[in-house]
């Protein structure tokens, strides 16, 4: 099993920034990929942005160009640089290590944007 705590999340105006970080501990698979997802009221749960072991990324059309992921390979974490936030980011961020050692999600951290 694999245990994935976020923090970071808050309260912060439109235009500003923060930075989510994800902790994985357990039995981790290195080579999985890590990811954040988001999920906002009343909508499903959608891609963010994952990276590779390798360091290679995938973001989402409404997030790129604002934010970036980045991981720690040595420290099991996985960052989320939030910039230019916008009130349509407003969700839970879930963090998720997934692939050959398992599929697992974090319990999430709200960002709430305001305008």
């Amino acid at each position: 099993q694999v245990q994935l705590v976020e923090s970071g999340g808050g309260l912060v105006q439109a235009g500003g920034s923060l930075r989510l970080s994800c902790v994985a501990s357990g039995r981790i698979f290195s080579m999985n990929v890590m990811g954040w997802y988001r999920q906002a009221p009343g909508k499903e749960r959608e891609l963010v942005a994952t990276i590779r072991s390798g360091g290679s990324t995938i973001y989402a059309d409404s997030v790129k160009g604002r934010f970036t992921i980045s991981r720690d390979n040595a420290k099991n974490q996985v960052y989320l640089q939030m910039n230019s936030l916008k009130p349509e980011d407003t969700a839970v961020y879930y963090c998720r290590n997934f692939g050959l050692g398992g599929d697992y999600w974090g319990k999430g951290t709200l960002v709430t944007v305001s305008s």
